[in-house]
């Protein structure tokens, strides 16, 4: 039995039963597939039912309030997914009158949609002989292959998709697909492969050669960029805080759009009072001479993220309501439990449940 036959014989015995598999609508496969990018099943399958229960099809979702999405899409990070779903979303409603293209490349064109996607999608919903070649099926391939070279290698890669293509059975990739991916996630796992159930064991390479451990090999090793956050939680009252001021993320950086804390950015983790030069809005406030109190030492959370590690520390001011007018022309103004349901970076999500001023 050929390694196709064997790996679709494999995954008949052993799928996994998940609900967008129950399906060949296009819309539920794009969601699972936008959602489960840099995402574990376990957390990412609350998600999948609740953007079914919030938007339904494409048109509720092109809709919708890009606040609403993020919202909807709060925990999950990597936000860019978010708004690029709902991108996606709008384009497909108003240009392709809510229906999904139908063919690899156009896939491609929507905002969002890389190789990996479109092929999953092509291959799923319409039945179109694309290989979906993602972390699980390198490592799978290069592995029974015996690949020593780094997977990340352009070359490398293209013999990688080229040998997946090859190997797909043209009357079902679909399932060809998800098998690589099953097998990848629950065999062929990544530190520690469970050789003695494979169904390759005989064959596999680099389990003969004793290089599980050390395939696949990546040559190119991420920077990671060192950025220390401070977050100002002006509230009142002390006692059963009610109100707190947040504003909006701009520009081109992490958690665009999302909603924060007053926040003051340094180049190291220390923090002086005279750093609220660097906040216009913070710099112009306590001009005016405030009699701010603040309460205990600043909490310290980390947090990291694929090409960034950020330190962030939190402190509590207790803010007089006689200020609240100042503040408004600047902040906005929210109770704590609206702000629960705003897109918002997990790190102030952690804060504010520890500290309870919202419920997790």
């Amino acid at each position: 039995m050929d390694f196709t036959s064997r790996l679709l014989q494999w995954y008949k015995n052993n799928r996994r039963e998940l609900p967008w598999r129950e399906t060949r609508d296009p819309y539920k496969i794009w969601l699972s597939e936008i959602i489960l990018q840099q995402t574990r099943i376990a957390q990412g399958m609350s998600y999948y039912h609740k953007f079914l229960e919030w938007f339904p099809d494409v048109h509720s979702l092109a809709q919708a309030t890009e606040d609403k999405v993020l919202g909807a899409w709060q925990g999950l990070g990597y936000y860019s997914r978010a708004r690029n779903l709902h991108h996606t979303a709008r384009i497909i409603a108003n240009e392709h009158n809510g229906v999904f293209p139908a063919d690899y490349k156009s896939l491609l064109q929507l905002k969002g949609i890389g190789a990996y996607t479109a092929a999953a999608i092509a291959s799923i919903a319409f039945g179109l002989p694309k290989a979906a070649v993602d972390g699980n099926v390198t490592r799978v391939i290069a592995r029974y292959f015996g690949i020593e070279e780094p997977v990340d290698d352009t070359a490398i890669k293209k013999n990688i998709e080229e040998t997946a293509a090859a190997l797909l059975d043209p009357r079902q990739p679909g399932n060809f697909n998800q098998a690589m991916m099953d097998f990848g996630a629950l065999v062929c796992k990544p530190g520690k492969p469970d050789c003695h159930i494979c169904p390759f064991a005989e064959d596999c390479v680099a389990l003969s050669e004793g290089m599980t451990q050390k395939i696949p090999l990546k040559a190119k090793k991420v920077k990671q960029k060192q950025r220390f956050f401070h977050f100002f939680l002006f509230y009142w009252p002390e006692k059963e805080p009610e109100f707190l001021f947040i504003e909006k993320r701009k520009g081109n950086d992490i958690w665009k759009n999302l909603y924060q804390l007053p926040l003051i950015e340094t180049s190291g983790p220390l923090f002086e009072w005279q750093q609220f030069d660097t906040h216009p809005v913070l710099s112009k406030i306590l001009s005016q001479q405030m009699s701010l109190s603040i309460k205990g030492t600043p909490e310290k959370y980390s947090h990291q993220l694929t090409h960034q590690r950020i330190e962030a520390f939190f402190y509590k001011i207790l803010l007089p309501p006689e200020y609240y007018s100042i503040f408004e022309k600047d902040f906005a103004k929210r109770r704590f439990g609206d702000f629960a349901h705003m897109g918002k970076p997990v790190l102030i999500t952690r804060f504010l449940e520890r500290n309870k001023f919202i419920l997790p």
